[in-house]
């Protein structure tokens, strides 16, 4: 079955080890933030640094795989029809609105949408660290300038993650006008059973 998320907002859900998470961009350039827990312990979690170490890279696409704090796998990417995401980047919050778009209303973010998703399982927000941003673009030039650009998913385009323990999983359909080209849209997703 596939469920909507509408255009910056979030959700929380659990998955089983061997399911997979299909996640798509039904409409092009919208980028989804991806966090998750172990669901049996929750000081387990996504993490970017560990990820970027053991896949010796920056850049992530079928057959990468992203791992905890505790340097277990947590997803492998067995499927990508974009192969550009980044793991560096915070997800958007209160603060970076500020930050970035000072003449905008405030809005939760990425940050505030996990935080509300995950307090349903008892998840404090202080827990969640960088997301692996589905489907954004960033440059870092030679310089080590940091530049957020135009996603290059198209409608339809869409990544599979593998979950390689049970777990409690929350994404976004991201509300930074700077990651989604200014213009904001729902992500799609899908849980398959193994």
């Amino acid at each position: 079955m596939t469920n909507t998320i509408p255009p910056r907002s979030g959700t929380a859900f659990k998955m089983k080890q061997g399911e997979c998470l299909k996640v798509v961009d039904p409409e092009g350039e919208q980028v989804a933030d991806l966090y998750a827990f172990n669901e049996n312990d929750h000081t387990e979690f996504l993490s970017s640094g560990r990820s970027l170490d053991y896949n010796e890279s920056v850049e992530f696409g079928k057959g990468a795989k992203l791992y905890s704090n505790n340097s277990n796998v947590m997803f492998e990417i067995v499927e990508d029809t974009v192969g550009v995401h980044d793991f560096t980047l915070t997800p958007c919050s209160v603060d970076t609105f500020k930050h970035f778009y000072p003449n905008e209303a405030p809005v939760p973010g990425c940050f505030g949408n996990l935080a509300a998703a995950f307090e349903q399982y008892g998840i404090p927000k202080h827990l969640i660290g960088t997301t692996f941003n589905t489907f954004m673009k960033v440059d870092i030039d030679r310089e080590g300038k940091i530049s957020v650009l135009p996603p290059v998913s198209k409608a339809g385009d869409y990544t599979v993650f593998r979950a390689k323990m049970d777990m409690i999983v929350g994404l976004t359909a991201c509300s930074a006008g700077e990651s989604n080209n200014f213009s904001y849209k729902p992500i799609e997703y899908e849980i398959i059973a193994q």
